[in-house]
């Protein structure tokens, strides 16, 4: 399991894999950490939603960083974030933007490495289908796990519509 270490020392902050009942930073901080294992990585702070575990990919609302499961192919744009705990509504903690990542997937998917992934099941990454693409995220490693894939993510979004 990752053990994530800010890079900048702050004081009383929430650990990157805790979730708190009370609102510990300011909504849509950003933050840098680093893991031996995964290396560094960017975390945004967000309001949670339900029915969140550690690796599901939630979309985020820039107005108030209020989360919602990752839709299916909702032709919007918008922002995705990992949760990097198990969070809930009216709960706060971050959530992974940038770096290697561990995602929640289909269960018994297959994903090849260095491929793009999709949203197909709310909350969960999957191989792409049409529309369904989420952009600036890739597989790292073959899925080897019933449940989790390795990801390299890039300030990750939903794909807009196509013409």
């Amino acid at each position: 399991m990752a053990s994530w270490q800010f890079l900048t020392p702050r004081l009383k902050a929430q650990a990157i894999a805790s979730t708190s009942t009370t609102q510990l930073h300011n909504l849509g901080e950003i933050q840098q950490a680093a893991d031996a294992t995964l290396g560094a990585g960017e975390f945004i702070y967000l309001k949670g939603v339900a029915n969140t575990v550690v690796g599901t990919p939630v979309v985020y609302s820039t107005a108030n960083y209020q989360t919602a499961l990752a839709p299916v192919g909702s032709n919007k744009p918008q922002p995705i974030a990992i949760a990097m705990s198990a969070n809930g509504a009216n709960s706060y903690a971050w959530y992974q933007i940038s770096g290697n990542a561990v995602g929640a997937k289909t269960s018994a998917l297959a994903l090849a490495s260095n491929a793009a992934v999709g949203i197909l099941t709310a909350g969960k990454f999957a191989a792409t289908g049409t529309g369904k693409e989420v952009i600036g995220a890739l597989t790292l490693a073959k899925a080897t796990t019933p449940t989790t894939v390795s990801l390299v993510i890039n300030r990750p979004r939903m794909q807009g519509r196509i013409t």
